[in-house]
């Protein structure tokens, strides 16, 4: 975790209510696609995590949802102002023990950081298959960052307004490896169809590195931190009737 005091670069919107926040930061403090940030925004006591979708030595970019006041207020930040930050925080996703060939589904908000997931996996000489999931034509967003790792790419939407109609679990019958993040619902009814894989997990957090206890949650394994030991978990160790 570093504390950090980051330029904002750009702030532009990508979509219906998605925007995308570059941030200058002098030294990055990132290590792993999945990992996040929590953002202090003006006039509100919280910070707000933020997932992050990719990063350089000097530069991370945040691609985030306005869903109330504290994102609004993001959202209506200019280039050049800066802004406080928490960064490189979490468990991000294990590039190591990703086979090649992986499927990477990303749903919504969830989507940012399977970008940086497919960059961290051609880095490493590895393939990946791609399904992203939107509500409709209107909220699509990174497509076209993705066809730069891969030419695998499946879109689907609930209304069949942009690629094929349907949620991401129509797009194949089984997977023996995934790697998912997105809605809770989502991630569940992925559960049933993805033998092996990563789940990244979204959770309502106080501090972000583990110490308010807050985003607690009950796993095959005991009791874990979505902050802390997530959000990326194994598939296998989570139990869902908890969540």
């Amino acid at each position: 975790m570093k504390r950090d005091k980051s330029t904002i670069l750009e702030n532009q919107m990508l979509a219906d209510g998605i925007y995308k926040m570059t941030l200058e930061t002098p030294e990055c403090a990132f290590t792993a696609p999945g990992q996040f940030a929590m953002l202090e925004v003006p006039e509100k006591f919280l910070r707000r995590p933020i997932s992050v979708s990719s990063y350089d030595s000097d530069r991370y970019v945040l691609i985030y949802k306005v869903v109330g006041d504290g994102t609004k207020k993001l959202s209506r930040m200019e280039p050049g102002e800066k802004i406080s930050s928490l960064t490189g925080l979490g468990n991000g996703y294990d590039v190591d023990t990703i086979p090649d060939g992986c499927t990477l589904i990303g749903g919504g908000i969830g989507i940012p950081p399977m970008l940086g997931l497919a960059k961290s996996l051609v880095i490493a000489g590895k393939k990946c298959r791609v399904i992203l999931g939107f509500n409709t034509a209107n909220e699509v967003f990174l497509v076209d960052e993705f066809k730069n790792f891969t030419d695998d790419i499946t879109v689907m939407t609930a209304d069949g307004s942009y690629g094929q109609k349907g949620f991401v679990t129509d797009a194949f019958d089984t997977l023996d490896y995934a790697c998912a993040c997105g809605p809770l619902k989502m991630l569940q009814a992925l559960d049933g169809k993805v033998r092996k894989g990563q789940f990244s997990l979204e959770a309502r957090m106080g501090c972000g590195f583990g110490a308010c206890m807050g985003c607690s949650i009950q796993t095959k394994v005991g009791s874990q931190r979505v902050c802390k030991e997530g959000p990326v978990f194994d598939k296998e160790v989570l139990l869902w009737e908890t969540l």
